[in-house]
């Protein structure tokens, strides 16, 4: 088992209306897979639950956690029950993220409020949690931070939010792997592609009008790669790697996993 008695947080580990799996659930179910302790966090609790019971019913240990990641005392909240439950922290997988689903939208068209809530729940939550987590890493000297952006941030992406904040959230994990190396932490930052997820594929079929067959196909379309969109599982398994001690050396890496699409910058 590559994470044998560690403890991860994942920080969206609840799921998005839709068919399929999000990235957030699936990397819960591989790190406790993999024998890694999860707290499950979401501001939906009984989505986490959910992650929670089928962990359990695979045989891992996992708890539910309910946080409004925007709120820094929801957010210190949250690693201090990792804290007093299992001793320690190794693992921070900031997940969350919203763009349409926040009211992100073109350049002339976005208002603040919608602005203000995609920089909130993008970027504000991924600082939060470093910063409630990085004390406890430092005092163990060693800890592994894997946050989510996006392909968005280095391609053509027409929402103003999404965009600004994967983007500056690869800087802000350069930032803490430089500034967190010599207490032995390590930060990656993964760019997922095109994804047959349910945030990414279902809340653009109810926000489109299309049905979700017809978004998947201009999706899939789109992927060099076998022109098939990826799926969580391999958001989960990239992951997994830079959790694990197969990553020992690797930090302040920017990993797309996007079949290929990065290759093609247009």
């Amino acid at each position: 088992m590559r994470l044998k008695d560690r403890v991860a947080i994942i920080v969206g580990a609840g799921q998005s209306p839709g068919e399929g799996i999000g990235n957030g659930r699936a990397t819960a179910l591989t790190f406790a897979r993999e024998g890694a302790k999860v707290l499950c966090v979401d501001h939906n609790l009984a989505s986490a639950q959910e992650t929670v019971d089928m962990i359990a019913a695979k045989g891992g240990a996992a708890a539910a956690f309910r946080a409004d990641v925007t709120k820094d005392i929801e957010i210190k909240a949250m690693a201090a029950d990792a804290l007093v439950r299992w001793g320690r922290v190794d693992v921070l997988h900031n997940n969350v993220g919203v763009s349409l689903a926040g009211g992100d939208a073109e350049l002339l068209a976005i208002t603040e409020e919608a602005f203000d809530r995609c920089v909130a729940i993008n970027l504000k939550s991924c600082i939060l949690a470093a910063k409630h987590v990085i004390p406890i890493m430092r005092q163990q000297r060693s800890g592994a931070i894997i946050n989510i952006s996006s392909m968005a941030a280095i391609t053509t992406y027409p929402y103003v939010a999404y965009k600004a904040t994967k983007s500056a959230m690869i800087a802000f994990t350069e930032q803490l792997a430089y500034q967190n190396a010599e207490y032995g932490i390590r930060a990656n930052v993964i760019l997922p592609g095109l994804m047959d997820t349910p945030m990414a594929v279902d809340t653009r079929a109810r926000e489109f009008g299309k049905s979700r067959a017809e978004i998947a196909a201009e999706r899939d379309s789109k992927v060099p790669l076998r022109h098939k969109m990826g799926t969580a599982w391999d958001v989960a398994n990239a992951a997994l790697f830079l959790a694990s001690d197969e990553a020992n050396f690797i930090t302040g890496v920017t990993l797309p996993v996007d079949g290929g699409a990065s290759v093609r910058r247009g």
